[in-house]
């Protein structure tokens, strides 16, 4: 028995499996019983693998042999195949002809004129079928009955006794699939045409087949299955696996259709929420949220991502396509991210927008450049409004536009809260550059997050630039609450520049229990300090207001560079009069009530813990 194959639909469409008959005119006898013995064979009449209960797309639609069909509707016999008939107990072989008859290998003689049944099994013997590897040809296992007697012709009726999966990639996904496998018994025992136990769970071969739908030839595979196993999972070209969108439990002498799309590398739960697995797939989601307008849903990571080699646009691409989702990296890491621009906004995220978060997220060995003059550029976003959590970024960030904000973690916050993320990333800019953010403004509040990198500004305008350790410009009534930077600040250039330990400058802004150590801190004389290159409070705004803040021995012997007014509490560190233990007693106190404290770490400078 052979077969030709075709391709299944992913939803599960059930169809009953064909069986089988054929005919040939019987010996008629005298009335009486008993017959003799030898005179009155049995003759088939016919062989069919007929539709169980009808349907669409039948598995064995009437013919004569057992194979496939070409148009995928149909099973048959093929010549040659051999099946066993029993009558009264007494059990025979018939072969199929080239014809479609049949011809009896070992002849069963009727022993009465009464009517009987007669059964008939495909294979002839009994044993155990191996499933596993179907990719030339299929596995079959065929139970047939029929009724007669010794004047009436016989007719066998022969119905599937495995079920029949069939897979038809669609879409992208026709041209990259070259072989298929489904995860499910790869033998069964079988008696009499009668699947009995399977064993050996594993990935079985698949055949390549084809049929032809509305003129175009469709490229599909299939197998033969033991009933009873639940199929949750495929695999295409022996790695990519894929599980099913719903899994079944196959039922003897039914077809199950299975269309396998693209592997977007996303589910979607319906109510907008989406997981990721891939890096391809974290790509689709970008085209999701920016080409089909779905800014709002929320998207989960379930699985480290390597974006190496990947054309990255960052998820919200502008102030149209604001993100106002949650995406939640689950604490995978994203490894490789690069992008060189001339957009102006550049990160993983472009443009979050307010409600919009993102957190949980490990951004690893990030390469991104802008040459925007207005550029936004960020390991985790360009431009925010949003939350950000639980962010760690690695690598660099660097914008040479005249305007441009560049960060480590964001270029620009926007009011929205940045909370618990650090960053190594070196990050170099013309106008603000910061080792978390570029510039906070308009109420932004930043607490719990630190960054070891190295910052550099080279202002190549006449407009002020401004660099900080944590952030190159605090203002508009922002507030940096718990954090510190241990990487060199240098600033320099034409224009005017401020340079800070932890800020550039904290103009109408609020610095808390915020330090600077290790790395060093250079700029122009007057505008450059261990903590804040500038500190100005307004007149209506207010600001200006620095509390509890440190700096080590990096090269600056005046806490606050320019100080236009404001109340500053920024004290170095000299080892002797003040060491770092009287910094995180003072400190702590500070942040007492904010959720964060201060302990001394294994090189004695202070870490943050959470509480």
């Amino acid at each position: 028995m052979k077969n030709r194959n075709y391709i299944l639909i992913t939803g599960i469409i059930l169809v009953l499996l064909a069986s089988c008959v054929r005919e040939l005119p019987l010996e008629v006898s005298s009335n009486g019983t008993p017959l003799p013995e030898g005179q009155y064979p049995l003759e088939i009449a016919r062989i069919t693998l007929g539709v169980e209960g009808g349907g669409a797309h039948p598995w064995g639609s009437s013919s004569a042999r057992v194979t496939e069909n070409m148009d995928g509707t149909g099973s048959v016999f093929d010549a040659g195949d051999r099946f066993a008939v029993q009558i009264n107990g007494e059990e025979g072989i018939y072969i199929v002809q080239d014809d479609g008859s049949t011809k009896a290998e070992t002849p069963l003689y009727w022993s009465d004129s009464g009517e009987h049944t007669v059964s008939a099994w495909y294979p002839a013997t009994d044993g155990t079928l191996d499933l596993g590897d179907q990719s030339k040809s299929l596995a079959y296992l065929l139970g047939g009955s029929g009724t007669g007697d010794h004047l009436t012709p016989v007719t066998l009726t022969f119905a599937h006794q495995l079920a029949k999966v069939r897979v038809t990639p669609t879409g992208d996904a026709l041209g990259e699939v070259q072989s298929l496998q489904l995860y499910t018994y790869t033998q069964c025992t079988y008696e009499k045409g009668k699947a009995g136990q399977g064993s050996q769970e594993g990935w079985i071969e698949m055949k390549k087949c084809e049929y032809t739908e509305n003129g175009a030839t469709i490229n599909c595979w299939e197998a033969n299955v033991v009933p009873g196993y639940e199929i949750k999972k495929l695999r295409a070209n022996g790695t990519e696996e894929r599980n099913l969108s719903a899994a079944f439990t196959p039922e003897a002498g039914k077809f199950y259709n299975i269309t396998l799309d693209k592997d977007k590398g996303y589910t979607d739960d319906g109510q907008g929420n989406y997981t990721v697995t891939s890096a391809e797939d974290l790509k689709n989601i970008a085209k999701l949220v920016n080409e089909q307008w779905n800014l709002g849903i929320n998207i989960t990571l379930t699985a480290d991502i390597d974006l190496s080699g990947i054309d990255w646009t960052p998820i919200g691409i502008d102030y149209n396509h604001q993100y106002t989702g949650t995406f939640n990296g689950g604490g995978h890491t994203i490894t490789g991210l690069t992008v060189t621009t001339s957009d102006q906004y550049a990160g993983l995220f472009g443009y979050l927008g307010s409600g919009g978060t993102v957190k949980n997220v490990v951004l690893e060995g990030v390469q991104i450049t802008s040459d925007n003059s207005l550029g936004h550029a960020g390991g985790v976003a360009g431009w925010s409004y949003g939350t950000l959590e639980n962010c760690s970024v690695s690598g660099s960030v660097s914008g040479s536009g005249s305007s441009s904000d560049v960060g480590g973690v964001v270029g620009a916050q926007l009011g929205g809260s940045i909370t618990g993320c650090n960053s190594s990333a070196t990050v170099k800019g013309v106008a603000y550059a910061g080792g978390i953010a570029g510039e906070t403004n308009s109420g932004a509040s930043l607490t719990g997050c630190y960054a070891t990198g190295n910052v550099t500004i080279e202002n190549n305008t006449t407009n002020a630039a401004y660099a900080g350790g944590v952030v190159g410009s605090n203002g508009g009534s922002s507030t940096l609450t718990g954090c510190y930077a241990t990487g060199s600040v240098t600033g320099s250039g034409s224009g005017t520049v401020y340079v800070g330990g932890v800020t550039g400058s904290n103009d109408l802004g609020t610095l808390t229990a915020c330090y600077h150590a290790k790395g060093t801190v250079s700029g122009p004389d007057g505008t450059t300090g261990g903590v804040a290159g500038r500190n100005f409070k307004d007149s209506m705004f207010g600001g200006g207001i620095i509390t509890a803040c440190y700096w080590g021995d990096n090269g600056q012997e005046q806490g606050i560079g320019e100080d236009q007014v404001g109340t500053a509490q920024a004290t170095k560190v000299d080892g002797t009069t003040v060491t770092w233990q009287n910094a995180v007693t003072q400190m702590n106190a500070a942040l007492n009530g904010k959720g964060w404290r201060y302990e001394l770490g294994t090189d004695d400078l202070p870490v943050l813990k959470k509480i």
